[in-house]
């Protein structure tokens, strides 16, 4: 550990204390004024040194002290660096840094405002924009809510449309989970604990949760890693904790397990998920307490039961489309309603997952999310299930866009990632973390101040919304729920448009309940032969396997 602070964070400011005092000894011995210069150069980035060690806003002066100097300045002249170095200046800012640059100044309560126009190519593909109204309206507060509950929830939940998505303590470091609750208490609005369980950190400050169970059963499992009922009932009886949420799978990196190794396993860990300190946190890729589509739906109403009432739901990165017809048919055949379901894009983000699975695995958010919405109104069930979507949804654009292609309200991870002080390093697997957010080395968490960034988190949540208030407004409406996929326009190409109504093809309510098909060409190769006791692929499928292999 050591050998990691000293050389690579501390050797610069050290190496300043050292040349300040033998210049200065030197000059003292030889009058020759060339020391006093070195000595005083020395002094001054000495006494900057000392100022980012004892600052507790910015983590990354506290780790890296003088040296972080060096990327502020590389930021501050950017622009002019833009303007006289690369060949094209008109180049888009990339969107990354945009949405990057966004949540810092909204975290910071700084303007976010900027001069001269877009910065995007309102030519280029993709391009999107919201249909403003002549007629704007005005809304007097930001706080956008939504009820989730189905008729069969004895404890609904007043959820906010923005929300911290899911990421464990231990993908995480004690400071940055105590600064996220805290501002999600402050700014009534949930956090979800991710996988690894319930912690002493997330119950400190009292902020909403939502409980993740995953195939893991961190914080509800027996010794052999099965659920245990009893367990689970102990922790969900919590005031704090307000829904539950099965994991199923998870857009970084879906249909893959996971382990924590035990040398990572610290006393805080091990306690919050129900293993022995120094023992390795397996997360199977699939769930032992439900192997069919019924199954599940059973699990989901003894959770309910087991909690008192609480909504239960499901979170999901969208795979073979039978399966996700096969679970909708077992709501259609059980009765039973999860009372949410949270839609994780193929986009989303992790601390480490193989690359293949980064670029390649999981269905885009916005597909999987208008197939689901698609789904559910055809079977009549939309109107009691709530839905979510998480996967790069940062700015308020991406909320409004999310809210007109059928969510009803959105996590996110990486945004309050940023509002932490998250650099974008991409060491979080290694336990380097410049700035103290996915580290479990307390000699690196210790910079990431929790009251601080606690007010970011809420200072991004608010200025979030309230931006979320001005794109509502502009477009004549009250509330997210009254956005729909007229409101959002893309580019399709350089001379043609398409609203959102448009490109998509939308179902119309109760078909596939009333015994119709839809003219969509999955639903006609899947939906009649998906079964919702089985999660296999349909004969269909296996068929056409069978025929490729001749």
């Amino acid at each position: 550990m050591a050998s990691d602070i000293l050389p690579s964070r501390y050797g610069f400011f050290a190496g300043c204390i050292a040349v300040t005092a033998l210049a200065s000894v030197l000059w003292l011995q030889t009058g020759f004024q060339w020391w006093l210069v070195l000595a005083l150069l020395s002094g001054t980035l000495t006494v900057v040194g000392v100022t980012d060690v004892s600052q507790k806003k910015q983590a990354i002066r506290r780790n890296y002290p003088v040296l972080a100097h060096i990327r502020f300045f590389l930021e501050f002249i950017r622009p002019e660096i833009r303007q006289y170095f690369l060949e094209d200046d008109t180049t888009p800012v990339p969107f990354s840094r945009v949405q990057r640059t966004i949540v810092y100044q909204r975290a910071k309560n700084a303007v976010d405002k900027r001069p001269f126009g877009t910065q995007l190519d309102v030519y280029e593909s993709r391009y999107e924009w919201i249909n403003h109204s002549l007629v704007p309206s005005h809304i007097d507060g930001h706080d956008f809510r939504v009820t989730v509950g189905s008729d069969q929830c004895a404890k609904p939940y007043s959820a906010s449309v923005f929300n911290i998505s899911a990421m464990s303590y231990g993908a995480l470091s004690p400071n940055a989970i105590l600064a996220l609750n805290a501002g999600a208490k402050r700014g009534g609005f949930y956090h979800d604990t991710g996988e690894g369980s319930i912690s002493t950190f997330h119950r400190e400050h009292g902020g909403d949760l939502v409980w993740e169970i995953g195939s893991g059963y961190f914080g509800c499992r027996n010794t052999d890693g099965s659920f245990s009922p009893e367990r689970f009932a102990e922790n969900a009886a919590s005031d704090q904790v307000r829904m539950i949420e099965v994991k199923l799978s998870q857009g970084a990196k879906p249909g893959h397990g996971g382990v924590l190794p035990g040398s990572k396993v610290n006393a805080a860990i091990a306690e919050a998920r129900g293993v022995a300190v120094g023992e390795d946190c397996i997360s199977p890729a699939s769930h032992s307490a439900f192997s069919t589509p019924v199954e599940l739906l059973q699990f989901i109403a003894r959770l309910r039961e087991l909690s008192g009432g609480k909504p239960v739901g499901f979170k999901l990165s969208i795979g073979h489309p039978w399966e996700w017809f096969a679970i909708v048919k077992a709501i259609m055949k059980t009765g039973i309603l999860p009372d949410f379901i949270v839609i994780d894009g193929g986009e989303g983000g992790t601390g480490a997952a193989p690359q293949e699975f980064t670029d390649h695995v999981g269905t885009p958010l916005r597909d999987s999310l208008v197939f689901a919405h698609n789904t559910l109104v055809a079977a009549g069930l939309r109107p009691q299930i709530r839905l979510a979507a998480a996967g790069k949804i940062i700015t308020a654009f991406d909320i409004a866009r999310a809210c007109a292609l059928g969510a009803d309200w959105c996590n996110a991870a990486r945004g309050f990632m940023f509002a932490l002080g998250c650099l974008q390093a991409q060491t979080c697997h290694t336990g380097h973390c410049p700035t103290g957010v996915t580290t479990q080395d307390p000699q690196r968490y210790r910079a990431l101040d929790p009251t601080d960034k606690a007010t970011r988190v809420f200072n991004f949540h608010q200025n979030t919304l309230g931006a979320l208030n001005e794109l509502l407004a502009a477009a004549g409406l009250q509330h997210p729920a009254e956005l729909g996929p007229e409101h959002i326009i893309r580019r399709v190409t350089s001379t043609e448009v398409r609203s959102l109504a448009a490109l998509h093809l939308w179902l119309p309510p109760n078909i596939l309940r009333d015994g119709g098909m839809p003219e969509h060409r999955v639903f006609k190769m899947y939906w009649d032969a998906s079964s919702p006791d089985s999660f296999g692929p349909p004969s269909e499928v296996l068929a056409l396997r069978g025929t490729r292999l001749q």
